[in-house]
């Protein structure tokens, strides 16, 4: 009889569930192999598990993407071109460019998951999104085998969206991403509470170090760190919506923020609508919203992935029923 194999250390929220089998790929040969091998049966490759909930045990093989390494491949007088294995952590590959004096992705510092994830979602955070750092990347199509260079606008990048989450979806896997940061510093810390959280330090000279240090200190202040509490960061996306409709809102709704996009649209924080809605600590048993930030759904231990699934659902119909904003979750479900 076949053993499976449990998910419950692959994925950050911490929920049982199992794989057919679970296989790693170092380099661009081993993963060839697995899919070959692999194609009678589901496969879908996880990274470090963080944008993930299984919501039920998952029939097939998952190809664990350990493919590592850093390597500049060009360098000018303003940028260098770095190209990262999309195995690599996130976190370490930002504190590793702070290191070398490479500037554009301090702010992005402490986000879970691995670089070749980091695309797919377009990740942000306090002003910076990697769509203003990223040149191009290469994937394999999972069909032909073979490989292809996206450009930035091949991408199709979108807030916290791209091409692989839409048409590309299943179609190709990122194997490496080339970045273009800069060598000179142009610091941003007008986003959230970075310039409040420097001042209160006494910082006098700005550093990348000191910029992702408080970048972190704030994220550990308002999240709960997926090693000692299950979660997947922010669950659901902030919503745009036209600047007429916000208008109505706001008229019912006098404190409601809002931050201007083009096209005649704003863009709502989903954590004040959670928040207003009364969702904000609400605990179901094992499961719950975070007591601090209430995009963040935590698995207290034990907890179950429908249960977590059908917890946002819930959500999204309330607010959907009190504001006519349809919340949309970030985190992919399985």
């Amino acid at each position: 009889m076949r053993t499976m194999q449990d998910l419950t250390n692959y994925n950050t929220f911490g929920v049982h569930a199992t794989a057919n089998s679970i296989r790693a790929f170092h380099n661009l040969e081993e993963l060839k192999h697995l899919i070959k091998i692999s194609k009678n049966q589901n496969f879908m490759v996880l990274g470090g598990g963080s944008n993930v909930l299984f919501t039920q045990n998952y029939s097939g093989v998952i190809l664990k993407n350990a493919m590592k390494g850093i390597m500049v491949i060009g360098q000018t007088e303003e940028h260098v071109f770095v190209k990262v294995e999309a195995g690599e952590n996130w976190h370490e590959f930002v504190l590793y460019a702070i290191q070398q004096g490479w500037c554009g992705i301090e702010n992005l510092s402490l986000i879970p998951g691995t670089v070749g994830a980091a695309p797919m979602q377009n990740i942000g955070a306090y002003g910076v999104e990697l769509e203003q750092v990223f040149e191009h990347l290469h994937a394999l199509h999972i069909e032909t085998g073979e490989m292809r260079r996206f450009s930035h606008a091949e991408c199709n990048f979108a807030y916290r969206n791209s091409f692989f989450k839409q048409g590309g979806k299943g179609k190709y896997i990122i194997t490496s991403v080339v970045f273009r940061l800069d060598l000179t510093p142009n610091f941003n810390t007008s986003y959230g509470a970075i310039e409040s959280t420097l001042e209160t330090w006494g910082v006098k000279e700005l550093s990348l170090k000191i910029i992702s240090d408080a970048v972190i200190y704030i994220r550990k202040s308002k999240l709960p760190d997926p090693a000692k509490l299950g979660n997947a960061g922010s669950f659901f996306k902030n919503p745009s919506i036209p600047q007429i409709k916000y208008q109505d809102l706001k008229e019912r709704f006098p404190e409601m923020p809002a931050y201007e996009l083009p096209n005649d649209e704003v863009k709502v924080p989903a954590a004040w609508l959670i928040e207003q809605a009364g969702w904000k600590g609400h605990r179901r048993g094992p499961i719950g919203v975070h007591a601090k930030q209430p995009l963040v759904l935590v698995n207290y231990g034990g907890g179950d992935g429908r249960k977590i699934k059908k917890l946002a659902e819930d959500i999204r119909l309330d607010i959907l029923f009190k504001y006519d904003i349809d919340l949309e979750p970030e985190v992919n479900m399985i």
